[in-house]
């Protein structure tokens, strides 16, 4: 195209590749598909893939005794964007009797992680997870049973809505106060992750937008 200057071509090609993909979108910036974010292993790799449904593009996830998520380093400021919304949907929800405080039940179908990096080497970070849950109630939170570092906090619970996409807003900075006990500012990185490593079997779960924006 004559006369487009390299950064606005950059800008173009990157804003083509990501439309319709699942991706993280903060007010102002350019869009993060979650395929390309980099993965952690916690026990084997959870299979994620971009999937069409119902006309759009999302994140698959399936884990079969695996836990793996993606992860992204990003600084968000929770003072312009501290609202933060999402979708998700999973196949099934485990009926077995496992405790999910416990690091036998610490198992989800769909988690979103939300880190506040602290210390050298971010050894002290924090961390809360907003989580499907098998058993404990909507609103209910504990400490993860493998570090208590991270707070749990259930924003789904049960089979009642598996199979649907389910739609979630949050005050982001009204969370991390509560849970963590003091202001927060900023996140320093976001992941999401779809486990069934203690447990067993499989879980399957699909991602769409994950948006941070101003109240």
């Amino acid at each position: 195209m004559p006369g487009i200057s390299p950064c606005f071509a950059l800008i173009l090609c990157t804003l083509s590749a990501t439309a319709g993909a699942a991706s993280l979108i903060v007010e102002n910036g350019l869009p993060s598909p979650l395929i390309g974010w980099p993965e952690k292993s916690f026990q084997g790799h959870t299979r994620y893939s971009d999937v069409e449904e119902a006309g759009s593009i999302v994140l698959r996830a399936e884990a079969d005794g695996s836990a793996s998520g993606k992860f992204l380093d990003r600084t968000i400021d929770l003072n312009k964007t501290p609202i933060l919304s999402w979708r998700w949907k999973v196949a099934t929800v485990a009926d077995g009797n496992a405790d999910e405080r416990s690091k036998a039940g610490d198992d989800y179908p769909a988690r979103l992680y939300l880190v506040v990096k602290r210390g050298l080497f971010g050894l002290s970070s924090k961390a809360i997870n907003y989580v499907w849950s098998a058993h404990q109630p909507v609103g209910s939170h504990w400490p993860n049973a493998f570090t208590s570092q991270a707070i749990m906090l259930s924003v789904e619970s049960g089979p009642a809505h598996a199979g649907q996409w389910v739609s979630y807003r949050r005050d982001v900075r009204a969370d991390l106060a509560r849970l963590l006990g003091e202001p927060i500012d900023q996140i320093d990185s976001i992941a999401i992750m779809t486990d069934s490593d203690n447990g067993g079997g499989l879980a399957r779960a699909w991602y769409g937008d994950i948006r941070f924006s101003a109240r």
